[in-house]
């Protein structure tokens, strides 16, 4: 099933917010999904296993180097992202 997420990555205790998040990002970028980054999130969009797979890697390897909060809205009724960087 395609899906949707928006995505916020919080690095915590952190003076160089832009470091982890672009961590992230490079861990979550894949042929197989599409990515918008954004000031306060990003949209990520492809086949649900696929998404939840790299959410959940993304969020393992940086949480062994930062402590960091993510949120993730995810829906299955707005599946496309335009990809725009």
């Amino acid at each position: 099933m395609k899906i949707q997420a928006e995505v916020s990555l919080y690095p915590l205790r952190q003076n160089d917010l832009t470091k982890p998040i672009r961590q992230f990002v490079q861990v979550m970028e894949n042929d197989k999904l599409k990515i918008k980054t954004g000031a306060m999130s990003s949209l990520i969009a492809g086949e649900s296993q696929v998404v939840f797979e790299k959410l959940q890697k993304a969020f393992e390897k940086l949480a062994q180097r930062y402590e960091i909060v993510l949120t993730a809205k995810i829906s299955n009724a707005c599946p496309e992202v335009n990809q725009e960087k």
